[in-house]
């Protein structure tokens, strides 16, 4: 049983497809994580090019650092995307990638065109925090 609980208004709009806010209850532990990156076991940035590849290969970074802490896409309370982009259409494609892999658990996210993320042909970072019942 997740520890997160989502939080929606009535008074805000009802069509952004995320919960505005979430919270864990004060027994929880808290997870941090850094921001997930495209890249493959080497350390390699792949999908050059491609940011829907490169957010699913972030996706599954970020899953597997959560399964070290112990934790599932479902425990997340916020995240944070970042699109190194200047075009809205790519936020969109990223964004769809990292929604279809929460699924029912629209968790609170921030979605953020940058200029230039940390590796070379880097495009798409995901950034979370999670809670735990240990």
């Amino acid at each position: 049983m997740t520890a997160v609980t989502l939080i929606r208004s009535d008074s805000l709009a009802q069509s952004a497809p995320y919960a505005y806010a979430s919270t864990a209850p004060a027994h929880a532990r808290l997870v941090f994580l850094a921001g997930a990156c495209p890249l493959d076991p080497d350390g390699e940035v792949t999908g050059r090019g491609d940011i829907a590849a490169q957010a699913r290969l972030c996706m599954q970074n970020l899953e597997t650092a959560l399964e070290a802490a112990g934790a599932t896409l479902h425990d997340v309370l916020s995240t944070r995307v970042l699109v190194a982009t200047t075009q809205q259409p790519d936020l969109v494609t990223a964004w769809n990638v990292v929604r279809d892999a929460f699924g029912d658990h629209d968790v609170p996210s921030t979605l953020l065109g940058v200029t230039v993320l940390g590796y070379p042909n880097q495009l798409v970072e995901v950034e979370a925090v999670a809670a735990v019942r240990d």
